[in-house]
């Protein structure tokens, strides 16, 4: 009796243990799961992406905010990323299509150094900058638990939608498409 007793207080601790640590996930995930720049649900209302600056893979800095008045896709991911590897060549293929339009795709290659990122970039023949992320850019964006993470965002610099793991191409364009008919400049200030 005392074998049986001692399995199931373990079995019970243990229970209870793997439930706490899930709540703490969750708790995490409500806290962390959506940016200052989504949609809170049912709001319809949106805020600027956060901004920044990092270096591409020639050591220039890049800022999210100087390309407003396009619609930008903004890409999290790394080469180590199965999924990842399987949508870079259909982004290629979305810039190439929808670059004279207004479209701009920026990668944003969370890997620890820009040496695999290179070779990678010239393999893959990607047609868009790739920046340098860090932990920090992450944050701006929710926390980045996994990848890839993608994020669409309008002229007016506004985060319209945010893809988790790998997305079909036609969701991606059909939502390009959209943002790219909307003709509407950078957000003015006084109007």
């Amino acid at each position: 009796m005392l074998i049986g007793g001692g399995v199931l207080r373990r079995g019970f601790f243990g229970g209870l243990v793997l439930l706490v640590v899930l709540a703490g996930l969750y708790l995490l995930a409500r806290h962390h799961g959506v940016p200052a720049g989504m949609k809170a649900a049912g709001t319809g209302q949106t805020s600027l992406a956060p901004d920044f600056s990092l270096p591409d893979l020639s050591g220039q800095k890049l800022t999210l905010s100087s390309y407003r008045g396009k619609v930008v896709l903004l890409d999290f991911w790394a080469t180590w990323c199965d999924p990842c590897r399987e949508e870079i060549p259909r982004f290629v293929e979305l810039q190439n299509r929808y670059r004279d339009q207004g479209l701009e795709i920026i990668g944003v290659s969370m890997d620890d150094g820009p040496e695999p990122v290179r070779e990678f970039y010239q393999r893959f023949h990607m047609n868009y900058p790739v920046v340098m992320g860090n932990a920090t850019t992450g944050e701006l964006y929710g926390g980045i638990l996994g990848l890839p993470i993608a994020f669409l965002i309008g002229r007016d610099g506004r985060i319209t939608a945010r893809h988790i793991g790998a997305t079909d191409a036609a969701v991606f364009e059909r939502e390009i498409v959209n943002l790219l008919r909307s003709k509407a400049g950078p957000a003015s200030s006084g109007s």
